[in-house]
C-alpha cells in the first residue's frame, strides 16, 4: 500500500484533471483524513465509505476522502489501479456536489439502490450460513 502522502500527492494530481468550474462552492475542498471508516450501513464488517461529501450551513460544502478506507480493500492492488479507484471515488463525491448544487438527488437514489442490494445479499448470505449450520452434526 501507499503512504497517505503518496495518496495525497495522487489525489492532488486527480483534482487537477476536474474542470475549475466544478469547484464552484467547495469552499472546503477536498480533505483526505487517515480513518478506516466503516459504513453505517455495515452488516458483517464489510462495508466501508471511501469518501463522503458533505454541505452543512455552518461548514459549507467539502468532500472527504478516507485513506484508511482504500487500505483495507485496495492496499493489495499496485498503484496504478489504486490511482483509478481513487479518481473513480472522487468523481463520484464530486457528482453528488453538482447535483447538490443543481437540486438534484440522482445519485443519492442510486446509492441507496446500491444499499438495498448490498442489504438483500447479506441477507441471503446470512440464510445459506443457517442453514449449512442446520446440517452439520
Amino acid at each position: 500500500m501507499i503512504t497517505i502522502e503518496e495518496m495525497e500527492a495522487m489525489l492532488d494530481e486527480l483534482a487537477t484533471e476536474l474542470p475549475e468550474q466544478f469547484y464552484k462552492e467547495l469552499n472546503g475542498g477536498i480533505l483526505l483524513l487517515p480513518d478506516t471508516r466503516l459504513s453505517p450501513e455495515a452488516i458483517d464488517g464489510d462495508l466501508f465509505t471511501l469518501g463522503e461529501y458533505h454541505y452543512s450551513y455552518s461548514m459549507g460544502r467539502y468532500i472527504t476522502m478516507y485513506y484508511g478506507s482504500f487500505e483495507a480493500l485496495y492496499g493489495h492492488l499496485p498503484p496504478e489501479e489504486l490511482k483509478s479507484r481513487l479518481r473513480s471515488t472522487l468523481r463520484h463525491e464530486f457528482t453528488h456536489h453538482l447535483e447538490s448544487l443543481a437540486g438534484e438527488k440522482d445519485l443519492e437514489i442510486e446509492d441507496e439502490r446500491q444499499l438495498a442490494r448490498y442489504r438483500y445479499r447479506a441477507k441471503l448470505r446470512r440464510r445459506l450460513r443457517a442453514r449449512e449450520e442446520d446440517r452439520q452434526p
